[in-house]
């Protein structure tokens, strides 16, 4: 059970991250499905990979409806919990096993059985045998929940989605624009439709509602960055790895973190800004 659990345990966590966008549900689903793997007959784990991913999938869809009775109730706008990679992280955190976050964002669309099938087939690469297996249901199901994922997320093409390289180059212009309060510059890397979406959970100051348009996010972000100059607060701005993507990450005066932001760029603007302060999805990251 130590070896299945070496060799399966990032697959899992990256399966179980993807469908409940909860670090911390995550890893307590891996960590109860195998409390409950160990006391099974070797003989149900014949195929380990299938046997265990089902486990954790089932684990996590009771996560997931559990949770999305929370979210009617949630304070404003939610996001999922960011996770913080980095280079030693990469093995991990291969491109090609994690949606992008606003990919996990564009989730909460989809119905629990969607996700799952979409999860497994875009992020993890399984194939429709596999999946339908996994989910008791014929290959030909699980195609048309796949289908109708793709299209209730904007998508119509089977082909898979790639982070793109030139993030990093923009994300550097983004918070160079901040620190230096360039709004011109600032407004040069935005969309002209581009939408912010901020998360606190009700428990710390931030817009509730999206704010759209390039002028409006402007004024936002800088208008936010010259209150706390006023009350004095000290901010540290720096460029981090966040869900395999590079982000901005806000620290105070004790180094914590208290804002994560997250971009979602395309054709060489930026679409979406991403911002959590729910501290209560921010413990874990340092």
């Amino acid at each position: 059970m130590q070896e299945l659990y070496k060799q399966y345990k990032k697959l899992l966590f990256k399966l179980a991250y993807q469908l409940t966008g909860s670090v911390s549900d995550a890893e307590d689903a891996v960590q109860d499905v195998f409390v409950k793997a160990y006391s099974l007959p070797m003989e149900r784990l014949e195929e380990p990979k299938a046997y265990l991913c089902k486990m954790v999938t089932n684990r996590s869809k009771n996560m997931m409806k559990s949770a999305r009775k929370k979210r009617e109730e949630y304070f404003g706008e939610w996001l999922p919990e960011p996770f913080l990679t980095s280079d030693d992280l990469i093995e991990t955190f291969e491109r090609d096993d994690l949606l992008s976050y606003g990919m996990l964002v564009l989730l909460e669309r989809l119905t629990t059985s969607e996700r799952v099938v979409f999860v497994l087939r875009e992020a993890l690469g399984f194939d429709y045998n596999e999946i339908a297996k996994l989910m008791e249901k014929s290959e030909v199901s699980c195609r048309k929940l796949f289908s109708r994922a793709s299209a209730k997320m904007g998508r119509i093409s089977d082909e898979p989605i790639h982070i793109h390289n030139e993030s990093q180059e923009w994300v550097h212009g983004f918070m160079g624009a901040l620190k230096k309060g360039n709004m011109n510059k600032l407004l040069s890397l935005l969309d002209q439709d581009v939408v912010l979406v901020a998360d606190g959970g009700g428990k710390v100051r931030t817009t509730v509602d999206p704010i759209a348009s390039r002028e409006r996010v402007g004024r936002y972000l800088l208008g936010g960055l010259r209150k706390a100059a006023r009350i004095g607060e000290e901010l540290v701005i720096e460029m981090g790895q966040v869900n395999g993507e590079p982000a901005i990450l806000l620290r105070s005066e004790d180094s914590a973190v208290h804002t994560v932001v997250l971009f979602h760029i395309e054709e060489g603007k930026i679409r979406k800004i991403y911002i959590v302060r729910n501290p209560d999805k921010l413990g874990h990251i340092f």
